[in-house]
């Protein structure tokens, strides 16, 4: 469905991204996209939706008329209430609009579309927009910081709301977001960003056994719990983290029976998006310990 290769753009003498070699996303993929800051996550999305000049090829049969983002900040006029502003965009009529009617049943929105935009919460805020954003039925979205700036359960809450909507869907999702729990819980394929350069692009479970092992491992950081594992593999991680990868089960299992016995509370995963990202760019970005 969409084929990248060879990605370039510049602002100016600024290379903004400079993403060597080639990556295809398939119909059903849902794209989690890591970055920090400046990373480039933005200018790719922008690339392809043809917003900016870029060098190298984007190759799809989609049309950029086919293609939706929903940013993280979205403004509406505020002189009419947010049903009318709804019916105005999409050109339609609520009552008369089943599948926009089934929307916002879904969004548990029918209450405050009388009111105006700007008197609607952060979580009202983002389903409205992503109403809209739905019901355009786009082959290919992008999903650009959707939850920044909510509270853990409004998050949640539209993080299962857009799983829902998209299971067993042969849309494209690309999902650019802080907040690794929700490419753990949506993404089938992971992008890694750093610099403008491509870290890595693949299946989110074997970039995981690629940079991590068998499974992870982690516990607080401090010179006991050091001392203890000192003998087996430690990862990059987050401050005042150990991350300790096991490259099979029998060794989840010593260290495991290790932590209990000295009564050391841990975690174990098999999908941690954050270790996993801090290593890829260690490995391949020459990036230190996050």
């Amino acid at each position: 469905m969409l084929t990248i290769r060879d990605l370039k753009v510049h602002y100016g003498d600024f290379k903004a991204l400079d993403m060597k070699g080639e990556f295809t996303v398939y119909p059903g993929d849902k794209v989690g996209i890591i970055g920090a800051n400046g990373a480039g996550k933005t200018t790719f999305i922008k690339a392809c939706l043809h917003l900016v000049q870029y060098e190298g090829k984007i190759e799809t049969n989609i049309s950029v008329n086919d293609m939706v983002v929903h940013l993280q900040s979205n403004e509406y006029v505020d002189t009419m209430p947010c049903g009318l502003v709804m019916e105005t965009i999409l050109n339609t009529s609520i009552n008369k609009d089943e599948k926009l009617g089934e929307l916002i049943q879904f969004f548990d929105m029918e209450q405050h579309l009388k009111k105006k935009y700007k008197y609607l919460s952060g979580g009202q805020k983002q389903r409205f927009t992503l109403i809209m954003v739905l019901y355009q039925d786009a082959k290919i979205t992008f999903f650009d910081e959707v939850t920044t700036g909510l509270d853990f359960e409004t998050r949640e809450s539209l993080m299962d709301l857009i799983n829902d909507w998209y299971r067993n869907k042969n849309s494209v999702v690309f999902l650019v977001t802080h907040y690794y729990e929700e490419l753990e819980q949506m993404a089938n394929k992971l992008m890694i960003i750093d610099e403008g350069k491509m870290i890595d692009y693949g299946d989110k479970d074997e970039l995981f056994h690629q940079y991590c092992g068998y499974s992870l491992i982690t516990l607080k950081n401090n010179e006991e719990t050091s001392e203890l594992v000192k003998n087996f593999t430690m990862l990059s991680s987050p401050k005042q983290t150990i991350a300790l990868r096991c490259k099979d089960l029998t060794e989840e299992k010593e260290i495991a029976q290790l932590l209990t016995e000295n009564n050391v509370n841990y975690k174990r995963s098999n999908n941690d998006v954050e270790i996993m990202s801090l290593n890829a760019i260690q490995q391949k970005g020459g990036i230190t310990n996050g």
